[in-house]
């Protein structure tokens, strides 16, 4: 498995930007994808996360109503629309998959795949 993300970059306080992590290795139907994120000097931390197969999706209380995680089934690639963003936003992001989605999925340890992550550098 592997999963590439890309879209960092840096942005003015209030701007947008769109992250993607491509999947590729197997089907992902039947996993939980996320986004977590690390701050400089900080612990890496949960972002968002969906099914694959669609259904809910689930956010940290400070991205809530700002950010949007979606898949896109036919690219094999899941996105993060990262809006107002904020300079509190400035991180590396990484993407993630949980072969067994369970509960936790705000968890770093229950994620089995990680990407190599895209900076995200939001200026004040």
């Amino acid at each position: 498995v592997q999963l590439q993300a890309y879209g960092g970059g840096l942005v003015q306080a209030g701007g947008s930007l769109r992250l993607s992590c491509e999947a590729s290795g197997r089907t992902f139907s039947t996993f939980s994808m996320g986004w977590f994120r690390q701050a400089p000097g900080k612990e890496r931390e949960f972002v968002a996360s969906m099914r694959w197969s669609g259904g809910r999706t689930y956010y940290a209380d400070s991205v809530k109503g700002r950010f949007t995680i979606s898949r896109d089934s036919a690219r094999n690639t899941v996105y993060l629309q990262m809006n107002s963003l904020k300079p509190e936003d400035t991180a590396v992001y990484y993407c993630a998959a949980d072969r067994f989605p369970t509960s936790r999925w705000y968890l770093e340890n229950e994620y089995d795949y990680w990407g190599q992550g895209t900076l995200v550098t939001v200026s004040s």
